[in-house]
């Protein structure tokens, strides 16, 4: 059984005509004899219509009812598209999360996939032709619906491609493919053929919004190639597959940015053993995602402490750290949401010195000053003022020759 697993959003499906868009998508690989699983969202703005109502609803909706309301989303979707393919003679039927069942953890909110029943879902393909999966849902332990977080529909996807080792997942979306940098920053931005998970990996982390960062994971762990490709246009995407020596030849692969940032930074704390983990645990247990961490050199016994955390959660981050003040033992702490992280990224950069001082170079030559920087095989971030993020992208994108059929190699 030849089977193939696509995935459409919120735009893709957003209406009739975009669905009807979508069914031709659907039908071609199924009229060359494949079984197919599609996973769609919910239409555009939905989910946000579904957590606004329970925002009116409640002060503080309960998590777990929040899940049973946005999921009815993709519902609608899976519905409404299964009827068009049904008016087209196929045989289908639509699917929720509990009925694959995509079992998860009970985070609300932010569950997590633990099993997919490989059973089920291969005896619905034997009885019928086309699956249309509700993304972005499942259910847990308790039978109770969850969701995956925004973007889940992604992760959906690559989870029941993985579970059913099915031939190929395409990931339909409104861009053409994953590009050297966001083209609305920059025109020169190129659309790249080829791309390994770990470089899409960073690409994610940094808020490239093309993949979810869980799906490339899933797709990682389980080695499921990923075809990034546009919802309206027939031309090939990008593959997301794994890394091969054609990769390590090119210095660079894109440039990324994230603005969703801001910078924590905790005044004269104790420099002994532990006051990291006393700092760093508390955020852990609340889930907020500490991402780079500078530690200047220790004076009379006293050091300062900075690491960046999502805006999102830079309230939660500040209420924390102040109930610990005097265990912790710091004197003052400090925000600022003004920051923005834009990172250089490539497999390649293992193989090619000199990656660094072009990129320092490069934005000190346009005045941008650096505040922060981390470091991993395969990435250099850099925070800066939020205000000079165009500029800086389209520096480094420049240094580097990313534009078409100019990258260094």
């Amino acid at each position: 059984m030849n089977i193939v697993v696509q995935k459409f959003g919120g735009t893709s499906v957003r209406n009739l005509e975009c669905q009807r868009q979508v069914m031709q998508k659907v039908l071609r690989p199924y009229r060359e004899g494949n079984k197919v699983i599609v996973v769609l969202s919910a239409m555009s703005g939905e989910t946000n219509r579904l957590l606004e109502l329970a925002n009116e609803w409640s002060d503080n909706p309960d998590p777990a009812e929040a899940d049973a309301l946005v999921s009815t989303g993709e519902q609608i979707s899976c519905a409404l598209f299964a009827m068009l393919l049904k008016q087209q003679g196929v045989k289908c039927r639509s699917v929720l999360g509990f009925q694959a069942p995509v079992k998860t953890d009970c985070c609300y909110g932010k569950a997590r996939i633990t099993d997919i029943d490989q059973n089920q879902l291969m005896g619905m393909l034997q009885e019928y032709d086309i699956l249309v999966v509700a993304g972005f849902q499942g259910c847990d332990e308790n039978m109770r619906i969850t969701t995956l977080g925004r973007g889940g529909s992604d992760t959906s996807a690559v989870a029941l491609a993985a579970a059913i080792k099915a031939d190929v997942c395409e990931i339909y979306t409104d861009v053409t493919g994953v590009f050297t940098t966001d083209p609305n920053l920059c025109a020169d931005a190129r659309k790249i053929d080829r791309i390994s998970y770990d470089e899409m990996l960073e690409m994610a982390s940094m808020g490239a919004k093309v993949l979810q960062i869980r799906s490339v994971e899933f797709a990682k762990k389980y080695n499921v190639t990923v075809h990034v490709r546009s919802t309206f246009s027939d031309e090939p995407g990008t593959i997301v597959t794994q890394e091969d020596e054609n990769m390590e030849a090119v210095m660079v692969s894109g440039i990324a940015y994230d603005k969703d940032q801001a910078r924590i930074t905790l005044i004269h704390v104790k420099d002994t053993p532990g006051v990291s983990a006393q700092i760093f645990s508390p955020l852990a247990e609340k889930k907020i995602l500490v991402d780079m961490i500078v530690q200047n050199p220790s004076k009379d016994g006293l050091t300062d402490m900075t690491f960046t955390v999502p805006r999102a959660d830079v309230k939660q981050t500040i209420n924390t750290l102040e109930k610990l003040k005097y265990e912790i033992g710091y004197e003052e702490l400090s925000s600022n949401l003004n920051v923005a992280k834009v990172s250089i990224i490539g497999v390649g950069m293992r193989n090619h010195s000199g990656v660094a001082s072009t990129a320092f170079r490069a934005l000190a030559d346009e005045n941008v000053n650096i505040l922060m920087i981390s470091t991993s095989e395969i990435k250099i971030t850099c925070l800066i003022d939020d205000k000079y993020t165009e500029l800086a992208v389209r520096t480094l994108h420049k240094a580097f020759n990313l534009e078409e059929g100019k990258h260094i190699e």
